[in-house]
């Protein structure tokens, strides 16, 4: 073989080779998929506003509320049942009653007079009231001793528009915790014999009590027919023995002084330094302050 052959072979076409097929146009490529064209954000903002202007054209105009209105929701809120997240669960429900109707309505607007019903208990707008006092002495709860001694009112004049009202009664001589609410509820749970609240008093007698009588008053006696429970009596430590601490659940004061009276002993001076665990830390005589949510949440447990 010449090299002139050779390298006509080496030069010659090669028909399989891609080369050939250079000249020719490639074929188009596939378009790819393309997702919905973005939109300006004036433009989706005008859109936006458009559509919330025919919504508002579809709806019917809110009612004014009157001066002597006030939200479903809120009424109930106010009464101290639940919070008002709560109560639109209630609502919506339909275990809200507005004169004897369900009313599963958001923003419902009712008046004071209206009887709203939730979950089978009528409730009252107010909103619970509770409040601490230290007792200072020559005020009474009794409003039917005339001029001469002033009522406990007085003290807590001012620290609600609600209509409170002192738990158990109080002489003038005696002093210490005094708790007010407008809590019905509460009013007639700490009045009741069989509540189960303990009240710690400090009592001062005209003599010294003897042991004897001691033993027999921590025994429990009856007076004026019903039995009364002493959950513990003891002399003070550091006091005479005319200075007593007596723990019991009575919150009627006239009891403490028959205990003594029975006994023969003059009680000079009754002070509840405790009301069903409430004491009187922090509460200067004459004083008074809120419950905390905590507290009025123990007090309800009892």
């Amino acid at each position: 073989m010449n090299n002139k052959e050779g390298n006509n072979k080496r030069g010659g076409s090669r028909p399989n080779s891609s080369r050939s097929n250079s000249g020719k146009p490639k074929p188009p490529m596939a378009k790819r998929a393309q997702g919905p064209k973005k939109e300006k954000p004036e433009v989706k903002a005008a859109k936006e506003a458009a559509e919330q202007k025919v919504k508002k054209q579809n709806q019917a105009p809110k009612r004014q509320k009157a001066s002597d209105e006030i939200r479903l929701n809120k009424y109930i809120s106010n009464s101290g049942v639940c919070s008002r997240r709560d109560a639109d669960i209630y609502i919506q429900s339909g275990n809200v009653k507005v004169n004897g109707v369900p009313v599963t309505e958001m923003g419902y607007l009712v008046k004071l007079n209206d009887v709203v019903n939730f979950d089978g208990v009528t409730l009252t707008p107010e909103k619970k009231e509770y409040i601490l006092l230290n007792k200072p002495k020559n005020f009474t709860t009794a409003l039917d001793e005339g001029q001469e001694y002033r009522n406990v009112l007085e003290l807590v004049r001012g620290s609600t528009t609600a209509k409170i009202a002192p738990i158990g009664r109080m002489d003038k001589n005696t002093t210490g915790l005094l708790l007010f609410t407008n809590d019905t509820d509460m009013i007639r749970k700490f009045t009741l014999p069989s509540q189960k609240s303990s009240k710690i008093y400090q009592v001062s007698l005209d003599k010294n009590l003897k042991f004897e009588d001691l033993e027999k008053i921590s025994k429990g006696m009856v007076l004026d027919g019903h039995r009364v429970f002493v959950e513990e009596v003891s002399y003070i430590d550091n006091e005479p023995k005319s200075e007593i601490g007596l723990k019991l659940r009575s919150s009627n004061v006239k009891v403490v002084r028959a205990i003594f009276e029975h006994f023969s002993y003059d009680v000079l001076r009754i002070d509840r330094v405790s009301f069903a665990g409430l004491t009187k830390k922090n509460l200067p005589r004459g004083n008074w302050r809120f419950l905390t949510d905590q507290e009025i949440i123990n007090l309800k447990n009892v």
